[in-house]
């Protein structure tokens, strides 16, 4: 892209339908580029593994599961690392996608300081994850898990991941084909859902059982 500040909301969003989104070289790179990967990573809204070691931090009940609490402190969160694809333009396009409701981040406290979290874009009943952060024990694992638990709740159909990771791999994402993929989203985008229709669920045995009776 010549000049990524010619990239507004609307367009974004157009390019999310149209199965890609946009990547910067680094911090300080003003450029970005268009990602349309021929194999995606997607998480199975029935399929998340729930490790014994995640469940027991679970059940403990000791942090706060929040959507929205800290969008902009979520995404700089993620951009706080020595190797980066977000840029300055993307945390002012994805914070004003927040803003019109078309980005959410869920948060895990630990005592008052963030612990985990992670954001991403919706369209229809598609959850497209952009990335997440992890500061303490199990930090981002946790904010899956809440996540993956109110996209279910919420209507979703469809956890687009971008690309399949180890570490998405051992918590159940899979890898499928573009065209597999983009019939998954025409399906998602016909239909309505929303992240805000409800509050995260408070109670952490509850979505623990529920994510282990699908798992």
């Amino acid at each position: 892209m010549s000049d990524a500040f010619r990239l507004t909301p609307a367009m974004l969003l157009r390019a999310y339908a149209a199965g890609m989104f946009p990547m910067a070289e680094g911090r300080d790179s003003d450029e970005l580029f268009w990602v349309d990967p021929e194999a995606r990573g997607i998480f199975p809204l029935e399929g998340f593994h729930v490790s014994r070691s995640l469940a027991r931090r679970v059940r403990k009940a000791d942090y706060r599961a929040c959507l929205n609490a800290d969008f902009t402190g979520v995404m700089r969160a993620c951009a706080a690392r020595e190797s980066t694809w977000i840029n300055d333009t993307l945390l002012s396009l994805y914070t004003d996608l927040h803003r019109s409701g078309h980005a959410h981040s869920v948060e895990i406290y630990d005592g008052d300081g963030l612990a985990g979290g992670v954001y991403g874009v919706t369209l229809g009943a598609a959850f497209f994850g952009e990335s997440m952060f992890s500061r303490r024990t199990d930090g981002s694992k946790r904010a899956l898990l809440h996540l993956v638990d109110h996209l279910r709740r919420t209507g979703f159909r469809l956890f687009d991941t971008q690309f399949l990771t180890d570490h998405l791999a051992s918590l159940g994402a899979v890898e499928i084909s573009r065209a597999t993929y983009r019939a998954a989203l025409a399906d998602a985008l016909v239909r309505d859902a929303d992240m805000t229709s409800r509050p995260l669920d408070p109670d952490h045995a509850s979505v623990l059982q529920r994510m282990t009776q699908t798992s």
